[in-house]
């Protein structure tokens, strides 16, 4: 039986075994990334796993997704570049932050794993998780969505360069599809 608060995987794995978390996981020290913020959140398992685990790498675990803007902006002020990960309802928390790196011109990196999106069993996701790619644009953090699983590690990467190019926030969206639906029990 399927556990509850676990994502049900569609297009996780990529043909080598290896899963996007995993993936992204990878590319962190070539791309300079030590700090890793975040509200918890199961679609970004495995991910969060890994960076809790490695030594060189420090999760650092958010009270609030605002949070997160401000350690990423403090991050790059001494010298590095940091990776906020988060749900796309916490993107709806974040709304103000995003003013401080894009007005102070600080590069901002976000994972957020989506929601509200096809299979959504949650009503209460469904609005924001539709408004996040608009919003995120209209308030100029630019926006990549890969098309599948492999492709979400090749994206990070390329929202990295582009937010330390530009000086601006760059978000990588990971589809609901790639993650795969929460079930809930008692569910018919």
């Amino acid at each position: 039986m399927d556990d509850p608060d676990i994502p049900q995987h569609r297009d996780a794995e990529d043909s080598d075994g290896a899963d996007w978390g995993e993936q992204v996981f990878r590319t962190l020290p070539g791309l300079g990334i030590r700090h890793v913020a975040t509200v918890p959140d199961a679609g970004l398992g495995r991910f969060l796993e890994l960076c809790e685990a490695d030594p060189a790498i420090r999760l650092i675990t958010l009270t609030t997704e605002e949070e997160g803007i401000a350690l990423a902006c403090g991050t790059w002020l001494g010298g590095e570049l940091a990776a906020v990960a988060m749900q796309s309802s916490g993107v709806g928390n974040v709304v103000n932050m995003l003013g401080l790196p894009n007005v102070c011109r600080i590069p901002c990196l976000l994972l957020v794993s989506m929601r509200g999106e096809a299979e959504e069993r949650n009503p209460w996701q469904v609005p924001v998780g539709r408004a996040v790619p608009d919003l995120l644009a209209a308030l100029g953090v630019e926006v990549v969505r890969p098309e599948a699983a492999s492709g979400v590690a090749p994206a990070f990467a390329e929202a990295a360069a582009r937010a330390r190019q530009t000086g601006r926030p760059a978000a990588v969206l990971v589809s609901q599809r790639i993650i795969g639906a929460k079930s809930f029990t008692g569910e018919g």
